[in-house]
Parts: structure tokens; sequence; C-alpha cells
């Protein structure tokens, strides 16, 4: 019997030293607990999401350095974890000193490579190029080094024999991240791997960032891939968050065991650190599950999204070592919802929340986001903003009467401009002016259906130093107030009159609240329209969307609950509807998408880096205006 630890702990990306520090710590627990192995994630020294930080020699010499301090403490207990590799007389494509995403296993104090590789570590096979991953920008696969070794990949593909307590050695199968994610790939790391030698034990070391429904997904991978090679497996994966500049991703850990026939035994608690002491019987290739532990099923959708942004915004704050918040309120549903996340890592008395009102706000929304400021028991301020707005716009209206060289400008304060006005002299002027006094920072409250469109004011609602809602949708939104109310707070801290009132800027006279007067978006239909632009695989565009309104088969292809004809009358003015978010989304939108906050994004597809555009013209493909007047067409 084989007692093995899994290392799932946070780490902090760029600070080598400090992983280092806590990679000795779980090691000298793992060898208190007699411990034959314990194994660490994938980069596990350097962190993953770092830019290019991979370009600076001597980050990568200390990292390596921390790995050599790894090694040394491989006396008594073997020591699986990921860190960068390099070879000193080869050049990445960019010229640049090689690196290998690499897994090291040090024993004995010495590294152990796989038996036909040229170097004492294995290198990662597989090098994922989509969403926020860019791999080969940095490293060096396995499968190239198979060409200029002048051989297959199947050659240095092998397994690693581990000589432990047991009497037997410990055939070894090692995996890096994607290296088990192989459907789209040529190479199967994990059959060839099986096909080469019987394996005892697959370990795949990943950095992999939560995203929902992932574990759901990993558990069926890794079912369908063990009962069918008949092997069992480990899974060790980080917790923290590490970002790319635009993105702020949470790693779950959520780190697991599976048997043979690929049923989990054993999985690590979300979003938390721990070293988790596992029994594994290698002469019937099974892990004992620990004493009293019962596996849990899948949590809900909404749970995993709570959960992700409780702890993201929690450890963002730690991390960036901010203790004070401002919230601007409008008693609406979104600035709530961002409110009661942050009472739940803050204390009451670091939030500040500021209602700051127009005349075009009623007294039913200063009243809720009151209501909201008690139940929550924040500090609560009144900033009105109408003088400032009015005073705004007599200055503009100056410059155009007593400054003749300005006048030819011909400066219009249209109705937009006075809304915009109003929003950028909220977050620009007041929230802006009130964090610094408050010695904090202020929050963006976007969700992502008014980012696809850019329904935000840039330098107005759309500011703000993290935008922790900006990957839900609006429908996500509302799941996630009803979520905080009835399982987080068990009370009704959301007042059910926000989670009930038509979503309305109350910008203008047209956007009346207490007549029904809301913006301009359809919920939930836009959301999931929006989500066909981005979130599908094969994304879509207008030519798509089209042809399935065409077909009668829109609202199965969105997965849109509620039917399109009861929204639109008819073809014309669902093209219209189309063609303005379309142009809207594709057009001023990414420039504004471009100057947001970084967004800590929980969807299989969130804007930033995650999604990478250009700011280009709105297109309509022939096809599209082929249909359009087809559809547009009187039939006779």
């Amino acid at each position: 019997m084989l007692t093995i630890g899994l290392a799932q702990l946070h780490i902090h990306a760029g600070n080598p030293r400090y992983n280092l520090t806590i990679m000795q710590q779980y090691i000298q627990h793992a060898k208190e607990e007699n411990c034959d192995i314990i194994i660490f994630p994938e980069l596990a020294i350097p962190g993953y999401f770092i830019g290019d930080l991979w370009e600076q020699t001597d980050f990568i010499n200390e990292s390596i350095a921390c790995g050599e301090e790894i090694r040394k403490a491989a006396n008594g207990i073997i020591i699986i974890f990921g860190n960068v590799a390099i070879d000193k007389n080869k050049k990445q494509h960019d010229n640049r000193l090689r690196k290998y995403n690499a897994m090291f296993i040090a024993h004995n104090q010495s590294f152990i490579g796989p038996s036909r590789s040229p170097y004492p570590f294995y290198i990662k096979t597989l090098l994922p190029d989509y969403r926020e991953f860019s791999d080969p920008r940095h490293f060096t696969s396995l499968i190239q080094v198979a060409q200029e070794e002048n051989c297959t990949i199947y050659d240095l593909l092998s397994p690693i024999k581990l000589n432990t307590s047991s009497p037997h050695p410990l055939r070894v199968g090692p995996l890096i991240c994607e290296d088990s994610w192989d459907d789209a790939y040529q190479v199967k790391p994990m059959l060839n791997l099986q096909q080469e030698a019987p394996i005892d034990l697959f370990v795949n070391i990943s950095n992999s960032p939560f995203t929902i429904g992932k574990t759901k997904k990993r558990h069926e991978l890794f079912h369908e891939k063990l009962n069918m090679l008949h092997a069992p497996a480990v899974y060790v994966n980080v917790t923290g968050i590490q970002n790319n500049g635009k993105n702020v991703y949470t790693f779950d850990g959520s780190s697991s065991a599976y048997n043979q026939d690929g049923t989990p035994v054993y999985t690590c608690k979300t979003f938390s650190d721990e070293l988790a002491i596992l029994q594994y019987d290698e002469v019937n290739h099974q892990f004992i599950p620990p004493s009293g532990y019962i596996q849990k099923n899948n949590t809900s959708e909404i749970t995993s999204i709570y959960e992700a942004l409780h702890y993201g915004i929690h450890t963002f704050l730690t991390t960036m070592g901010i203790e004070k918040v401002v919230i601007g309120i409008s008693g609406g549903i979104d600035s709530a919802v961002n409110a009661a996340l942050y009472a739940r890592v803050l204390k009451p008395e670091n939030i500040l929340l500021v209602n700051m009102p127009s005349q075009y706000n009623s007294d039913l929304t200063k009243n809720l986001s009151q209501q909201l400021a008690d139940n929550l028991q924040c500090p609560y301020a009144i900033v009105p903003i109408q003088d400032s707005v009015e005073l705004t716009c007599r200055q503009i209206q100056d410059i155009q009467n007593n400054q003749p060289r300005a006048a030819a400008a011909k400066l219009q304060l249209t109705d937009a401009v006075l809304e915009n006005i109003q929003a950028r002299d909220r977050s620009s002027r007041v929230l802006a002016g009130i964090a610094a006094a408050f010695g904090g920072v202020f929050t963006c409250n976007a969700n992502k259906a008014e980012c696809t469109v850019g329904y935000a004011t840039l330098y107005g609602d759309s500011a703000g130093f993290l935008a922790a809602t900006a990957d839900l949708w609006k429908h996500q939104v509302y799941d996630l107030a009803h979520y905080l109310n009835d399982k987080v707070y068990k009370k009704e801290v959301i007042p059910q009159e926000i989670i009930d009132l038509v979503p309305s800027a109350e910008l203008s006279a047209q956007q009346d609240i207490t007549k029904g007067q809301g913006d301009p978006l359809c919920y939930p239909y836009h959301d999931y329209l929006f989500a066909a632009f981005i979130e599908k695989w094969n994304r879509a565009t207008p030519e798509t969307i089209l042809n399935h309104y065409a077909k009668g088969t829109l609202e199965e292809y969105l997965g849109c609950p509620i039917s399109i004809h009861s929204i639109f009358p008819n073809a014309a003015a669902f093209i219209t509807d189309l063609e303005y978010w379309w142009k809207r989304f594709s057009g001023l939108g990414v420039a504004k998408r471009i100057q947001s906050p970084p967004i800590l994004s929980v969807s299989r597809r969130s804007f930033g880096f995650d999604l990478r555009e250009s700011q280009l013209t709105p297109y309509y493909s022939q096809a599209y205006l082929h249909l359009k007047e087809k559809l547009l067409t009187p039939q006779k």
C-alpha cells in the first residue's frame, strides 16, 4: 500500500520564492504523514498566467533554482512537480532561450525522466493555443523535440518507473493538463503511454482555471478514458487567482483521484488549499477512499458561480492589498448584486454605498437603495448630481456662446450626450473622488449583455477597478440575486422590489421606471442571442441567426426559453433588431470593451484576452443579404 499526497495549493503567479516556501511546508507535512509520493500542480513554482515574464531569463533561472531546492528535499519521499525547464543549447522559434513546460520527478535528491527522453524531465506534449491559452508562444512541445531528434513522438512518450516502498516498481504515465484533453489532437498521450506498457498510475498535473461546468466535464473525460484504458489516475490542480491583464481567473483546484474504471474516489474541496492523503493499492490498482469520505455530486451552476465570484473577489482584494470599496448603487439589480457580493467579503464599515440621483431618478429606486444599504448594514451616502450635470451643460454651452474660435465646432447637447454626462459625472467625478477620499477603489457593476453591445458609457458606468459580474448574463444576475437571498444570507437583503423592477438606466424622461419604461434590451432573449455571438465554439453571425429564424429553429439553436415570435411580429422587426445590436456589438462596443476594467471570468468565453477582438466595421455576408432580401420581399 502506497501513501500518496495530492498537494492542492494556492500558487502565486510570478513569485517563485513564495511558492517554493509553501511547497516546502507541504513536503514537510507529507513526510510527517509518511507519504511515499507527493504531487504538486503544473508550473507550481513560476505560475502559469504571467504574460511575457517568460521572456525574462533571470526569472527563468530563479524558477529553476527553486526547483533545485525541491530536488534537495526529495530524501525519503518522491516529489512530482511542475516547473519551467530549459535547454541552453537550443532556441525557441522566436530566437529566445528554449523553454519547456515540464514535469519533474525528484527521488533520492535526483531527477528521473522518462526512459527514452533526452532530458531528466517530462515535456508537455499538447500545447493549447485557444481562448486564454498561448503555450506555443513561450514553450516547445514534446512533438517538436521528437522532430528535432529525428524520431516519432511515440519514441519519446514513455512511462517513468519509480522505486517505492512497494516490492514492485510503480509505472507512472506522466501527463500535463492538456495532455488528457486530446480529442481534437492527432497525438493521444494517454493511449500511447498505455500501449507502450501497462500504466500503474496516470499522473496529470494541471494549472487549469475555473469555468462553469468544467469539473463535471473533467470527471466525464477521465471516466471515459480510464474506463477504456483500465488504469487509475490522479489529477492535481492549483487554487488561487491568476490574470492576463484583462481577465482575472479563479482556480478551483478540484484535484481528484480516479480508479481504473474512471470513478472518482476522492475530490478535494473547491477553492480550498489541501494536502489530500490517499492510500493506493498498487497491486489491485485502486485507491482506498478515506474513512467517512462521501464523493459529492456536482454542484448547481449558480452555486459554482457564486463560489467562484466570492473566492475571486476575496483573493483579488487580498492580493492587491485593497481593504475598502465604494459601490455606486442605483436601486437596480446589477449594483444590488455587486453590493451583496462584496458585503460577504469585506466588513460592512469598509464598504461605502453611494446613491447619486438626478432629476430622472424616482423615489422608488432611491428608497430601494436606502433599503439595500440598511439590509447590508453598510455606510450609505446620497450625492445628488443634478447641479453638477447642469454646470457641465452650461460650461459646454458657454464654449459655444463665448469662445468664438471654439464656436465653429458646433457642440450639440443631444439627448444621448445628456445621458452620458450623467453617467460620467457619477463615475469619473463622484465615485472616483469618494473612493480616493475613502482610501479605496470603486467597482464596475456591468453585466455581460451590456458589455456585448456597449450599453454603457465610456468613462462612466463602464469604469471601475474590477468588473466582478461582467461575465454574467442578465438572467444569471437575477439567478444570483435569488441565490444570495435564499442560500447565502438566508434572508431578503436584496429587496424583492429590486428583483421585480424592469431594468432601467433612469437617464431621461423616457426611462421612467414608475411607468414601466426600461432599457432597450429584451431579456432573456438578447442574453441568448449575444451568447451565440460569443460563447458558441463555432460563433454565430447574422447569417447563422437569420438562417435559423427562417427555418423556425432559432429558439432551439439559442436555447432560448421564450418564443421569438412573441417578441417580433414579423421578419422586418426581427431583422431590424438583429442588425441594430450586431452593429453595436461589432462597432463601438469593441472600443468600449478594450478600455473596460479587468473581468472576473467564469464562463466558457469572456471578454478581454479570452476573446481577442480587433476594431473593425460590422460586416454582413452575401448569403445573409440574399436571405434578408428574400424574407423582406412580399410573397406574390
